[in-house]
């Protein structure tokens, strides 16, 4: 099924929108969480070559790592740190266009430069995040935010 993953051109949102379809059917009939979470990164990642896709997920006071595509990532990030623990502590999508502007940025890595960070919500509270971070200023916008956004919601957590 990876197979069937093309690389897909045209604007940002066409190429949403072929790979939404494709995305949805890699998780279709698959119960497996970290199976899908990984599929989920690296169809992102091959699609638009961003630095880092990945997931941290929830684990007790914590983001814990979990599937992720890219260089070697921090491990844990405590809620309200970063961008990512912002996110979960807000529970909303956070667009950064200069990480270097963010207060309390966690620089994993030096050559990230933008980020968007999604929560995950089961029954109204942050189980996961979705981060990507890109080695371009301000790589993210709205439009990245309605399809990711719209992926996530295919997460199923079973």
């Amino acid at each position: 099924m990876a197979e069937d993953l093309n690389i897909i051109t045209g604007t940002k949102k066409e190429q949403y929108e072929t790979l939404i379809p494709q995305i949805n059917g890699l998780l279709k009939g698959e119960t497996d969480l970290i199976a899908n979470l990984a599929n989920i990164a690296a169809a992102l990642k091959e699609q638009f070559g961003w630095l880092w896709v990945g997931f941290y997920l929830v684990k007790k006071d914590e983001l814990v790592l979990g599937p992720f595509q890219g260089p070697v990532a921090c491990t844990r990030i405590r809620k309200g740190r970063g961008v990512c623990g912002t996110s979960w502590a807000k529970a909303k999508t956070l667009i950064v266009p200069d990480v270097e502007k963010f207060p309390g940025h966690i620089a994993c890595s030096s050559l990230s430069k933008s980020e968007i960070v999604v929560p995950v919500l089961l029954n109204n509270e942050v189980v996961a995040v979705l981060d990507v971070d890109s080695e371009l200023f301000n790589q993210f916008d709205e439009t990245d935010q309605l399809y990711l956004e719209q992926i996530i919601s295919f997460i199923s957590f079973n």
